[in-house]
């Protein structure tokens, strides 16, 4: 019977790996750095070797481990086979095979936002659910969807890409995705800093925003907190922007739960209040009482997702 398993989180700098007991205790976490040069031939080396001597260090049998689950950042297939991951030099090939290979231990790989949607499901902001949509706003909108305890993968991999809905028709400018009016350029970090700078230059509204030299997500909700009113308007049309979106994606997959991480999420309720004030107005009437939760996990949600998955499975 296992006692152990490991999850991984592959970053375009560093890989984060934690040691978990099978009952969800995270028992040692450490990271090692993304060795991206040569097409990232060597990241898993590098994994597998890192796991090896955490093997060692803590006097564990392989047989006590359960397996290794792992999140990158790209597109996943459900058998493991990664569709181009862009920030690791990786083409498309079976990472769940090569692991397994490498280190003689089952292997579960997802997409890195995926993986940490089940993490905070596991042990984090959704613990108790089963059926929850993660939004994660960062520099950009990532999202994970768990149906029933599983990720959706989508036959691409692409199960999840919340951050690319299109919520504005009448977009100019051009999201990093190569479309125009996604979700991602109004309510990621950088979204949130873009329509900052837009509502100050179109305006001569009076603002504390326009004595900050660089404004930052968290600079326009510590002003709305504090009753500015510009910022205030701006929380507001974040929150309609994004509860406008997640009352469509419940019509889809109709969640118990919605998770909000990412460093944006850490301006706290006042995102998810104004989110889901938006999103009761919006959403289908089976689907208004759909409950908000703040991520809990942080940056360790990845690692969690992955051993998760693995017993999961």
């Amino acid at each position: 019977m296992a006692k152990y398993v490991f999850g991984v989180d592959i970053g375009g700098t560093t890989v984060k790996l934690g040691l978990f007991t099978v009952e969800g205790e995270l028992q040692d976490k450490w990271e090692i750095p993304t060795r991206v040069d040569e097409g990232g031939k060597y990241i898993l080396e590098d994994i597998a070797a890192s796991l090896e001597a955490k093997l060692v260090e803590k006097s564990i049998s392989k047989s006590d481990v359960a397996g290794v689950g792992m999140g990158v950042p790209g597109p996943v297939k459900a058998d493991g086979t990664v569709l181009r991951c862009v920030n690791l030099g990786w083409g498309i090939f079976n990472v769940a095979e090569e692991m397994t290979r490498l280190t003689g231990l089952t292997a579960k790989v997802g997409n890195d936002a995926n993986m940490a949607a089940l993490g905070e499901m596991w042990q984090g902001g959704g613990k108790g659910y089963k059926n929850i949509v993660m939004v994660t706003l960062g520099t950009g909108v990532g999202g994970g969807i768990i149906i029933d305890g599983k990720m959706l993968s989508g036959v691409n991999g692409a199960g999840g890409e919340i951050g690319h809905i299109r919520v504005n028709e009448e977009e100019s400018e051009t999201c990093g995705c190569g479309l125009k009016g996604c979700l991602e350029q109004y309510t990621s970090a950088t979204g949130i800093v873009r329509m900052a700078n837009i509502a100050i230059n179109n305006s001569e509204r009076p603002s504390s925003l326009r004595n900050v030299q660089y404004i930052s997500a968290k600079e326009v909700f510590d002003a709305a907190k504090n009753g500015d009113e510009l910022a205030c308007e701006l929380v507001e049309n974040h929150g309609k922007c994004l509860g406008t979106a997640l009352a469509q994606i419940a019509c889809v997959v109709d969640p118990e739960v919605f998770v909000i991480g990412g460093g944006v999420s850490k301006a706290g309720s006042i995102i998810t209040d104004t989110t889901a004030k938006y999103f009761r107005e919006y959403a289908f009437h089976a689907c208004r009482k759909t409950k908000f939760a703040l991520a809990t996990l942080g940056n360790d949600a990845g690692i969690y997702g992955g051993a998760c998955a693995v017993l999961e499975a």
